[in-house]
């Protein structure tokens, strides 16, 4: 199961992080999609496949944080490639800006009406927790909120289930995921999990705008060759 990892996309001129790519890309990018024959949807849409075993041909696509230019800048695209996505946004911070960046660019976050269009144009919406704190290293109740409050936030915004969440700055451990689980989600991606496994525990491949075909396509054949079962020959006696 390969899952793609998004943040910002929109001008990258001024990205001293790597998280945002510009448009053009992102559409260089779906197009290599539909060129191998790849579809990418949500996650949820992505791990019900993958129990039915029809998940053949998709991928997982996954924008972190919420900003306004996914709406603005993702969001056609994605129509126009027939493509569906997570959008994991941050309740606590509707209508702010990336704060936890102490480098910027200040990057302005959905507001609640954002959130309802996103999600009304068939992306799955997501928590990314309350406002974008390392849950390894907070106490019990702020681990309670950012994971049990916002997912309380986000149904009662967009009228509808919201089945996974994404570990801020993909950190885990097995106490974060264990609150993960008792808040209800269904699944929760990371980036490089550990030693977790499973599907609180879902590894994620970043995209950035480094990225042009040749580099998705190498990036799709790791992958693959990593996931590959072994072969080695059985033990003579």
């Amino acid at each position: 199961m390969w899952v793609a990892m998004y943040h910002s996309v929109d001008d990258c001129r001024d990205d001293p992080y790597r998280v945002t790519v510009s448009p053009e890309r992102l559409q260089e990018q779906l197009r290599w999609l539909r060129r191998r024959g790849l579809r990418g949807v949500g996650m949820a849409a992505l791990l019900q496949a993958r129990a039915l075993g029809t998940d053949r041909g998709l991928v997982g696509l996954t924008f972190d944080d919420g900003y306004c230019d996914f709406v603005d800048n993702a969001l056609p695209l994605l129509r126009h490639y027939g493509c569906g996505a997570t959008l994991f946004v941050l309740p606590g911070r509707l209508d702010g800006v990336n704060e936890w960046d102490p480098l910027g660019p200040r990057k302005p976050l959905l507001s609640e009406r954002g959130i309802r269009s996103a999600a009304s144009a068939g992306i799955e919406i997501g928590s990314h927790g309350l406002t974008h704190v390392d849950l390894t290293h907070v106490d019990d109740r702020v681990l309670r909120a950012e994971t049990e409050d916002s997912r309380r936030r986000l149904e009662e915004l967009t009228g509808r289930e919201v089945p996974g969440f994404c570990y801020p700055y993909g950190t885990v451990d097995r106490r974060v995921a264990d609150a993960v689980r008792h808040a209800g989600y269904r699944y929760a991606c990371a980036i490089s999990p550990g030693d977790l496994t499973g599907e609180f525990a879902l590894p994620r491949v970043h995209v950035g705008q480094e990225d042009a075909a040749w580099r998705l396509e190498l990036k799709l054949r790791l992958h693959r060759l990593r996931r590959r079962p072994s072969t080695a020959p059985e033990a003579r006696t």
